[in-house]
């Protein structure tokens, strides 16, 4: 059996284009519209993830996790939120590139991680989020089929050890659904990892 992470740079680099794709039609207008998750409108989810790349940068270069925490919501976009965000990913990428950057031990929030694992971890967000503002701009919502049957797949190796878990039952359930919840007849792939993510 191959490892889960073997191409997690390619892997993040798909859930980012997925991301990506939606956030280049959003419109002026649609920048304050809600997102699933109801804190955020679509200005707060596209800075979450651009902040959250540049985050997870500096977890590499020695960040810890009340750092990370800090930052969160700071601004990371400017007045070009498109191309904030691109850059975030492609010097994310890079970032994990670096020789040793995959096995180094971060100081992530929920735990400490391997760097193969943030990334891993990172993707799933990407993948997840990128439902979001699809959802949000009433934009195709189909992900990725590989990229989604490949987080599914392995969500229990992705949150391994981590405070927060979608398929443990000792999770608070802040972020995830309950497991075990029995799913609808005829759910779809895409449909039960949404539905494990608390979508």
């Amino acid at each position: 059996m191959s490892h889960p992470f073997v191409g997690i740079i390619d892997r993040y680099l798909l859930s980012g284009s997925e991301f990506t794709r939606r956030l280049r039609t959003v419109r002026p207008d649609q920048w304050t519209a809600p997102t699933p998750c109801a804190e955020w409108d679509v200005r707060h989810l596209v800075n979450h993830m651009t902040r959250g790349n540049l985050n997870y940068i500096a977890l590499l270069d020695g960040g810890s996790a009340a750092d990370f925490l800090r930052l969160r919501d700071e601004d990371a976009l400017g007045d070009d939120p498109v191309g904030a965000y691109t850059r975030s990913v492609r010097d994310c990428a890079a970032a994990f590139r670096r020789p040793g950057a995959l096995q180094q031990i971060l100081d992530y929030p929920l735990g400490p991680v391997t760097g193969e694992q943030a990334l891993a971890v990172r993707t799933t967000d990407s993948t997840i989020h990128a439902w979001d503002l699809a959802r949000a701009l009433d934009a195709p919502e189909e992900l990725d089929p590989g990229l989604v049957a490949w987080v599914e797949e392995h969500l229990a190796d992705i949150y391994a050890g981590l405070a927060e878990s979608p398929v443990s039952a000792d999770t608070t359930h802040r972020f995830f659904a309950a497991p075990g919840t029995p799913p609808p007849d005829g759910e779809t792939r895409q449909a039960r990892l949404l539905r494990l993510m608390g979508r």
